[in-house]
Parts: C-alpha cells; sequence; structure tokens
C-alpha cells in the first residue's frame, strides 16, 4: 500500500510562506487523486485543496482560496502545497491524503493519510 510522509512545516510569522511537500512511496501515486488536510487544536479534520491524478480539477476550501496552491509532480511522487500571506488561523497540523478520485474524496473518503506536519503561525 501507498505510504504519504508530509515535510515542510514549521514555524512562520504572519504574512510569510510555507511549502509542504509529501512524498509517497510504493505503487499507484500517479493514479490517485491527492489532497490537503488540516487540523487545528481543538477542531475537527478540515479539507485545505485537492487536485485529481493529473494535477487537474483542482478545488480550495474557501479559507485559503487566493493564499494556497497545491500541485504535483508525478515524475517525484510528490504533492506539494504552497502557501503564502499565512494568517494565525492557518496554524493546524497538515494532513497528506489520497483517493481513488476527487469525487470520492470530496465525498469524504481518504484512503491513505500521512502522518501529519505542525504549521504555526505566530504574530
Amino acid at each position: 500500500q501507498m505510504q504519504l510522509v508530509e515535510s515542510g512545516g514549521g514555524l512562520v510569522q504572519a504574512g510569510g510562506s510555507l511549502r509542504l511537500s509529501c512524498a509517497a512511496s510504493g505503487r499507484g501515486f500517479s493514479s490517485y487523486a491527492m489532497g490537503w488536510f488540516r487540523q487545528a487544536p481543538g477542531e475537527e479534520r478540515e479539507f485545505v485543496a485537492r487536485l485529481d491524478w493529473s494535477g487537474g480539477n483542482i478545488v480550495y476550501a474557501d479559507s485559503v482560496k487566493g493564499r494556497f496552491t497545491i500541485s504535483r509532480d508525478n515524475a517525484k511522487n510528490t504533492v506539494y502545497l504552497q502557501m503564502n500571506s499565512l494568517k494565525l488561523e492557518d496554524t493546524a497540523v497538515y494532513y497528506c491524503a489520497a483517493s481513488p478520485a476527487t469525487s470520492t474524496m470530496a465525498g469524504g473518503y481518504v484512503e491513505v493519510w500521512g502522518q501529519g506536519t505542525l504549521v504555526t503561525v505566530s504574530q
């Protein structure tokens, strides 16, 4: 089964930028829809962004639209989340996710989760 490992989290000041990476091992990455979710302290996990196997059909949560960019490199088995203009409310553990299709991810099904990477935005 495919495994996902996130990296790139850390501490950043409000207004700053970070780029998260999610490296996949195992077979099948290039056929999966990929996405990012996040979970803030005391909150439920929420959707951030997703894209299909080819890098199309990109959808963002309203809260990050215009600030975050999701992309993928199938040759490197990696999906990215570029986060700009970070806000205090972006503080969360960010999880990479894989689903058979964007429609299944939209329906709430995630086949593989990463372990998460912490992003902390300070004043």
